[in-house]
């Protein structure tokens, strides 16, 4: 339990000390008028009060995710906690600060639109295709499962196409609605259940004297898989998701002023690290071991899971909650991706039709809707398997964006380049060695793992000098 409470701990002090360095470096300047108020027009530019900004982002960024994804890297053991830590501190809050930040200078724009900006024209198309690829990949599988649990929970009294259906009504007019109808008045109380959750977890740990597994940098997974590159994509919320870049800028347009940023952005993604510790450490202690959440999760999955640890640790209560958490959660992290992938789309290619306003938002919303409903009907984890990759490719390429930004600003890079190395090394090395790639020897993935690493490290050292050339020849024509 001490590992825990201490971990929490580094992560507060995370926000308050390393929050601000951050925010010193990014030079904050509440004399900007934001997006909420330059381009206000009642659907998605809306001024909002930060707190209420910052339980829709964390609900937009969580979800579900910090807790299936933090039960299942449990099996990799205590290194699963300092995975959390770290990465949540020094890679996802500052993945989360500037996709939100950018996002907010640049009047609200979309991940692709600073993808284009600030790393080029080269990468956009790319980028554009992963990022809504992403969004209606979560918007079907955050379909399908609340889905395959209502119908499973009622015993087929509702059955799973009649819950698949009234979702994505609802997801539907979620994207369409102006985001303080829908979403700004229903996400507070989403919100609670989600901290009460978390909270009520918390104190069953506390109380309940059960034993959390010593720190260790080896792998304790049952099939001893390797910590390197799995666990930095099994636990994505909760350390760093490429998923935040999409859903910051719906918050960037309600923001009304710039000092608002450190509290929205990169607090919610310390909350949810402190979500994702607690529920980590309860996988990885409630079945006894890893081994015992290896056979829990292999007969129930992580909701099973989920289930079986607020039953235990919360009786009648905990199984309300989990039935609550597992239903409503995933709802608000689909609805959110539907509405991203709907604003990217209208980013992308919204100039080129030729229609009214309020007809152009019903067709950006039907071009989006109609493939992630499809999708939705098929098998779960087909479209489970498929986001982790493609998920924290694009957190890489965040991160790449906010140090070409740094670069060009004059500022400290290193604090968005060293992590957007570390991230690049993790996709490279999952994707030649993950079974739902290429599939390939452990040995072989961890070299030619490397090979985007030295590219993009060679790539940002040019940048640098490049960037160091241009200030020389500045200062001697000042001169």
């Amino acid at each position: 339990m001490i590992t825990l409470i201490f971990a929490i701990i580094l992560l507060i002090v995370g926000y308050m000390v390393y929050g601000k360095i951050i925010e010193k470096i990014f030079v904050i300047d509440d004399n900007n008028e934001t997006p909420a108020y330059k381009s206000g027009d009642g659907v998605d530019y809306i001024p909002m009060h930060p707190i209420k900004g910052w339980l829709i982002q964390l609900l937009n960024i969580a979800g579900l995710g910090p807790v299936f994804g933090a039960v299942a890297g449990a099996l990799y053991g205590p290194a699963a906690l300092i995975w959390i830590v770290f990465g949540c501190i020094f890679a996802g809050a500052v993945h989360d600060y500037f996709s939100g930040m950018l996002s907010l200078r640049n009047n609200g724009a979309q991940f692709p639109a600073l993808v284009e900006k600030y790393l080029g024209k080269s990468v956009k198309v790319f980028v554009y295709v992963v990022s809504l690829a992403l969004m209606i990949l979560v918007a079907a599988a955050f379909t399908a499962g609340p889905a395959e649990l209502i119908a499973l929970k009622t015993d087929g009294a509702i059955p799973f196409a009649v819950a698949l259906v009234v979702i994505f009504g609802y997801f539907v007019l979620s994207a369409i609605l102006p985001i303080n109808k829908i979403i700004g008045k229903i996400y507070p109380i989403f919100g609670a259940v989600l901290i009460i959750m978390a909270v009520a977890i918390f104190g069953g740990l506390l109380f309940s004297g059960t034993q959390v597994p010593n720190l260790t940098l080896s792998t304790a997974h049952p099939e001893g898989l390797p910590v390197w590159p799995l666990l930095m994509v099994t636990i994505s919320c909760g350390a760093i998701s490429g998923f935040h870049s999409t859903q910051s800028p719906i918050i960037a347009r309600t923001v009304r002023k710039e000092s608002e940023g450190r509290k929205v952005f990169f607090g919610a993604m310390i909350a949810e690290g402190v979500l994702a510790l607690v529920w980590a450490t309860a996988g990885m202690t409630f079945f006894g071991g890893t081994g015992g959440l290896a056979t829990a999760l292999a007969n129930g999955g992580p909701a099973g899971v989920v289930d079986a640890i607020s039953i235990g640790y919360l009786g009648t209560a905990g199984a309300l909650l989990a039935f609550l958490g597992a239903v409503i959660l995933p709802i608000t992290t689909g609805d959110t991706a539907l509405r991203s992938s709907r604003m990217i789309l209208t980013e992308a290619v919204g100039k080129y039709v030729k229609v009214g306003a309020r007809p152009k938002l019903f067709i950006m919303t039907a071009c989006v809707a109609v493939p992630a409903f499809l999708l939705a009907t098929i098998d779960y984890m087909f479209l489970w398997r498929y986001l982790g990759f493609s998920n924290q490719t694009v957190a890489a390429t965040m991160l790449w964006v906010a140090t070409a930004y740094l670069i060009k600003e004059r500022k400290q890079h290193f604090i968005a380049g060293i992590p957007a190395i570390f991230m690049t090394g993790a996709v490279g090395t999952y994707f030649f060695y993950a079974p739902e790639t290429l599939n390939m020897n452990y040995e072989i993935s961890l070299v030619l793992g490397m090979i985007p690493v030295v590219l993009t490290t060679a790539l940002y050292i040019r940048a640098v000098v490049r960037q160091k050339s241009r200030n020389l020849a500045e200062s001697t024509q000042l001169g």
